[in-house]
C-alpha cells in the first residue's frame, strides 16, 4: 500500500471526530474502556500531529490550512477548534487528577488477570505503569506546545470567548506542568539497574543470548564487562537519582543489564524535590528491566529532549532536573542495548531469533524490540553503521511476523498482532489480595512500520532503502487489512478478524493503543518523506559526466550564434543555459534531476546541431 501521511492522517482526524465527538460532546474510551492511557492516546491522535507538522498546527487558526480544518470541521469554525481543544485537555486533566491534588496514572481496563476466575483487585486497577508516564510525557509535551502558541492567539483577541479562553489557558498549563513533572518523577524512579550473578536463573538467560560461540563462560563475562565498561562508570557515578545503592554496577565479575520496569521498581528511593505521590509512592514492581516497557520509556523521552523544546523553554527548572537524569537513562539503556544485540564476533545475538530475556521468556516481539533500539541507536546518532544487517534481521522478522508472507490456520504468529505479546507484571501478584496480572502488546506491525520509516531517513545506499520502505509498505498493507470498515469506529482500528480469520469475540469500539501508533507511524514518515532522496556517488558521477559534455556542446553552439539579438536559436540556447545552470545547482543533493536535465539539454543541442547541419546542405 503506498504511504501517504498527509491525506492519512486527515482521514485519520475525521475518523477520530465521527467516533468520538456527536452532539457538541465527547465520548472517552474505546475496547477497553477508559483509563489515564488510553484516554491519553485517543486525546493524542489529535494532539501530537498538531505539535509536529507544522501543516497540521491548530494553534493559530489564522494560519491553520484549509485541509486541518474541513477534517475538524465538527468541532466548529477555525476560532472554535482551539477552544474545544482546550476544553478536551480540562476534561482529561479532571478524570486523572485525584482528590488531593496530585495526577492519577492509573492503567486501569488495560490490565488483564493471569487467572481466568479472579478480577483484579482494585488496588491492583490503581497500579500505574510506564505506559502511564510515557504517555502523559508525550501527551503534555505536546498539550505545552498547543497551548503556548494558542495563549498568543487569544491574547490578541477581544471577543468575549477569547477572554475567558484567556482566563483559563494558564490553569491548564499549571496543571499539565504538574502532570508532566509526575510523569518524568514516574520514568525515573521506573528504572532499573540489574546485575545478576552468572549462575543465576536470569544469569545464564543472558548468558544463552550473548554467547554465539559457545565459549567459556568466563571468557564471555570479561569480554561483555569490557565492551561495557564504559557504560558501567558512568552508571556508577552518575545514575543517582532515586537509584536503589544495593546496586553493585561496577563489580565487572557480575552481568549487567538496564532498562524499565514495568512500573515504579519496588527499590527506587523518593526524590525530594517532586511533591506528592510522583515523588515518594512506593513501588511495586520486580526490579528487572522489561524490554516492551524500555522502548516505550526511549520513545517519551525522544518527544521529552527534542531540540525544539529546549528552545520552547518549555520545562521549569525541576522539570530540566528530571529531563537531565531521564536523557542519562536515555543514554545508558540505548547504549546497552544496541551493544548487547550486536556482541561478539560472529553471529550477532539479535541473528538468534527469537530473542530471550532474564527471566526466560522468548518471543520475535522481543527480538524485534531489541533491533528497534538498535535502529533508534542508529538513526540518534545518524549512522549507518551495521545497518544494512539489522535490516536483513527486519526482514526475517517481517516473514516470521507474516508481514511478507501469508497467515495460515492455526498460525503461532497470530498472537503477535491478536491480543498481542503477552507480559507477566511480576510484583503484581502481592498487592491488595488479587491474581498476578497480564499486560498484552499488539504492536508487532507498527514497530516494524515506525523503525522501517525512522531508518529510512539515514543517508544509506539505494537498495537498503528500497528494503526499508518496502517493508513499511508491507506494514502499512497488514494494517490497511486491520481498519475497521463499519460502524462508528469506521476508519481507525483494529479489526483483527479481518486478517487473521475467525478469532475470538473483539469488543466493539476502536483501539486507540493500536490507533494512537498508526498515528505516530504517520507522523514519522511525513517527516522522512520531507527528507532529501538520496544521492549516491554513482550517480553523482554519471550526472557530471553528462554535464560536461552539454556544457562542451553548449559552448561549440554559443560559437554559432551570430550577433547578440534575441533569436528564436539565442532563446533556445538560452534555456539550455539555464537548464544546465539548474542541473549543477541540485546535483549533490538530487542527482537524478541533474541527470534528466542534462539528458534533456543534450536531446536539445542535437537537434539545434541537425538543424544547422541541415540547413548547410
Amino acid at each position: 500500500m503506498r504511504i501517504r501521511p498527509r491525506q492519512q492522517l486527515l482521514d485519520l482526524w475525521r475518523a477520530v471526530l465521527a467516533c468520538s465527538y456527536r452532539d457538541d460532546k465527547w465520548s472517552w474510551g474505546g475496547r477497553d474502556g477508559a483509563n489515564s492511557i488510553s484516554d491519553a492516546e485517543q486525546l493524542l491522535c489529535l494532539l501530537y500531529p498538531a505539535a509536529e507538522l507544522e501543516a497540521f498546527a491548530l494553534d493559530q487558526p489564522d494560519d491553520m490550512a484549509t485541509d486541518a480544518r474541513l477534517a475538524l470541521d465538527p468541532f466548529g469554525e477555525e476560532t472554535r477548534i482551539g477552544g474545544v481543544l482546550v476544553h478536551l485537555l480540562e476534561d482529561y486533566l479532571a478524570r486523572y487528577t485525584g482528590p488531593d491534588g496530585n495526577p492519577v496514572f492509573a492503567a486501569g481496563s488495560y490490565f488483564r488477570s493471569a487467572d481466568d476466575h479472579r478480577p483484579p483487585a482494585d488496588a491492583q486497577l490503581a497500579l500505574e505503569v510506564v505506559d502511564s508516564y510515557s504517555m502523559s510525557l508525550s501527551l503534555c509535551i505536546a498539550a505545552l506546545r498547543f497551548l503556548r502558541g494558542f495563549q498568543r492567539f487569544v491574547g490578541g483577541e477581544v471577543r468575549r470567548e477569547a477572554r475567558q479562553l484567556n482566563d483559563r489557558i494558564p490553569l491548564v498549563i499549571d496543571a499539565v506542568g504538574a502532570r508532566l513533572t509526575a510523569a518524568m518523577a514516574g520514568l525515573v524512579r521506573s528504572f532499573v539497574i540489574h546485575t545478576p550473578e552468572p549462575k543465576s536463573e536470569a544469569g545464564q538467560a543472558i548468558l544463552h543470548m550473548i554467547n554465539q560461540n559457545h565459549a567459556p563462560a568466563e571468557d564471555v563475562i570479561r569480554r561483555l564487562s569490557a565492551r561495557l565498561e564504559r557504560l558501567r562508570v558512568q552508571a556508577a557515578n552518575e545514575v543517582r537519582l532515586s537509584q536503589a545503592t544495593e546496586v553493585d554496577v561496577a563489580d565487572d565479575e557480575r552481568l549487567f543489564e538496564c532498562g524499565w520496569g514495568w512500573g515504579i521498581v519496588r527499590t527506587a528511593e523518593p526524590i525530594d524535590f517532586v511533591p506528592g505521590e510522583a515523588g515518594s509512592a512506593v513501588g511495586h514492581a520486580e526490579p528487572r528491566p522489561y524490554l516492551y516497557f524500555t522502548a516505550v520509556a526511549l520513545d517519551g523521552i525522544i518527544d521529552l529532549s527534542s531540540q525544539r523544546i529546549r528552545e520552547l523553554d518549555l520545562l521549569t527548572d525541576e522539570q530540566r532536573k528530571l529531563a537531565d537524569a531521564l536523557q542519562l537513562r536515555f543514554e545508558l539503556a540505548r547504549n546497552y542495548w544496541s551493544t548487547v544485540a550486536r556482541f561478539g564476533g560472529g553471529r550477532w545475538p539479535l541473528e538468534d531469533i527469537p530473542w530471550r530475556t532474564s527471566d526466560g521468556e522468548e518471543s520475535d516481539y522481543f527480538s524485534l524490540t531489541v533491533a528497534a533500539i538498535l535502529i533508534q541507536d542508529l538513526v540518534y546518532r545518524d549512522s549507518t553503521e551495521d545497518l544494512a544487517r539489522t535490516v536483513a534481521v527486519f526482514d526475517q522478522l517481517a516473514r516470521r511476523g507474516r508481514i511478507t508472507s501469508r497467515l495460515t490456520a492455526g498460525d503461532a504468529a497470530a498472537v503477535l498482532h491478536y491480543p498481542g505479546v503477552r507480559l507477566g507484571l511480576a510484583g503484581s501478584e502481592d498487592i491488595g489480595g488479587g491474581p498476578a496480572l497480564l499486560w498484552y502488546v499488539p504492536d508487532f506491525v507498527t514497530m516494524m512500520l515506525k523503525r522501517s520509516l525512522q531508518a529510512a531517513r539515514l543517508r544509506t545506499d539505494v537498495d537498503t532503502r528500497d528494503q526499508l520502505m518496502a517493508l513499511a509498505e508491507a506494514a502499512m498493507d497488514h494494517l490497511d487489512q486491520r481498519i475497521q470498515r463499519d460502524g462508528p469506529a469506521a476508519g481507525l482500528w483494529d479489526d483483527p478478524g479481518a486478517l487473521l480469520g475467525p478469532a475470538p469475540s473483539v469488543p466493539a469500539g476502536p483501539s486507540w493503543f493500536v490507533t494512537e501508533r498508526v498515528m505516530e507511524c504517520l507522523v514519522i514518515a511525513y517527516d522522512t518523506f520531507r527528507e532529501p532522496p538520496l544521492a549516491p556517488a554513482t550517480m553523482v558521477a554519471r550526472a557530471v559526466d553528462l554535464l560536461s559534455e552539454a556544457e562542451h556542446l553548449l559552448n561549440q553552439e554559443e560559437l554559432e550564434v551570430e550577433g547578440s539579438d534575441l533569436t528564436p536559436k539565442q532563446a533556445a540556447v538560452n534555456r539550455i543555459r539555464q537548464s544546465l545552470d539548474r542541473a549543477r545547482g541540485v546535483l549533490h543533493e538530487r542527482p537524478g534531476t541533474a541527470y534528466s536535465l542534462a539528458t534533456q539539454a543534450l536531446i536539445q543541442l542535437d537537434e539545434l546541431a541537425y538543424a544547422r547541419q541541415d540547413a548547410t546542405r
